[in-house]
């Protein structure tokens, strides 16, 4: 796919020196300065908003928070060992069919059910967790922005400073996890969008490959090695035990950016901060000599993953929503990919390079040995 990568533009890009861009802009600069309603603004328009336009699109995102009965019945139904990343997938792809623009495949339509599945996604994952465990449903708040709500709907945390703060940290996560360029699931997404389907089955398609635990659910498993340690002093006899027996340290390492993720050093100090406020310094300390001894002895850095998952210990969000809480990030990414490919679309059909047999003649059954 290399000649359709390099015709086709992107929200991202990453620059040797300069780190990751979104539509121009650093994501050092977007991330704890702008608020995550922003930054997507910024993906799905390719600009950041006013002030009026950014209070229409927080009225967009409020009328679009509700979830039709069809999704309603089917979160009530569902199987008590349902994987989250599974009945997220199937909601949107409900969703699709419920949604006012379903047969409407035009630029202005697919921007209006980016804004509704940005708005939808965070409920169904809140409404689903909390039926499958005997918890009271809540509702988005007015006067809370998208972090704050998300926060709220997972976890009942609001109106404290503890909460304003992880509030914040949980905005900044939004933002650094909100594009990625050319990833495994936004390909997913520009590949099915350019057979000229609707949004929502780009993004189902997308949410199906992000719960492969090769591309999502990284942070999901730092917090559960970090559990498993459960103490900073034992640490570093854990982590060089498992790099003796050759075994991978999560949180480590990336496909594309070999010589560190600056994501990382931007929430790395902010869940050092966090762990501050709480009064709750382990996480962060577990996290902090895990890294050290990985950069001493394999010279690999820690990924945004990394301490992401330090900040959602501490936030209290449940272990298995952690990708699901990805999702809320990234579905303004993959939106923006979805609008921009299928507004300057071509079919994307990659070449295969055979390495099989050479040409045969076919032999009849009775006469095969």
């Amino acid at each position: 796919m290399g000649s359709w990568q390099a015709r086709r533009s992107c929200a991202t890009s990453m620059k040797a020196k300069g780190g990751l861009r979104y539509r121009g802009y650093a994501v050092s600069d977007l991330a704890g300065k702008a608020r995550f309603e922003e930054v997507a603004y910024l993906l799905l328009f390719g600009k950041l908003p006013t002030q009026s336009e950014l209070q229409d699109f927080s009225r967009q995102f409020a009328e679009g928070c509700m979830l039709p009965g069809t999704v309603e019945a089917f979160l009530g139904v569902l199987p008590p060992a349902a994987h989250p990343m599974d009945i997220l997938r199937t909601s949107v792809s409900l969703l699709g069919m419920a949604d006012p623009d379903a047969s409407d495949n035009s630029h202005d339509a697919n921007v209006r059910k980016a804004i509704r599945l940005m708005a939808q996604i965070p409920l169904i994952i809140s409404t689903a967790y909390r039926l499958a465990n005997g918890k009271p449903l809540v509702e988005p708040q007015a006067d809370l922005s998208f972090a704050e709500n998300l926060l709220f709907l997972l976890t009942d945390r609001r109106d404290d400073p503890t909460t304003t703060a992880m509030a914040h940290v949980l905005d900044v996560s939004l933002t650094l996890y909100a594009e990625h360029e050319f990833n495994a699931s936004t390909v997913s997404a520009r590949v099915t969008a350019s057979t000229m389907t609707d949004l929502h089955s780009a993004i189902t398609s997308a949410i199906g490959t992000l719960k492969g635990p090769l591309h999502g659910g990284a942070n999901e498993a730092v917090a559960e090695m970090f559990c498993e340690i459960e103490a900073a002093e034992r640490a570093e006899q854990w982590v060089r035990e498992l790099l003796a027996g050759k075994r991978r340290i999560m949180g480590f390492g990336h496909r594309v950016l070999k010589k560190g993720d600056s994501r990382s050093a931007v929430i790395q100090q902010h869940a050092e901060s966090l762990g501050r406020i709480c009064y709750d310094h382990r996480w962060y300390e577990i996290a902090a000599t895990i890294d050290r001894v990985v950069q001493q002895e394999k010279g690999l850095y820690p990924n945004l993953d990394f301490y992401t998952a330090v900040a959602y210990l501490l936030m209290g969000i449940p272990r298995e929503l952690y990708t699901p809480v990805f999702v809320c990030s990234r579905i303004s990414g993959w939106c923006a990919h979805v609008i921009e490919q299928q507004d300057h679309n071509r079919l994307i059909r990659p070449r295969a390079l055979y390495r099989g047999p050479a040409a045969r003649d076919y032999v009849p059954l009775d006469r095969r040995s």
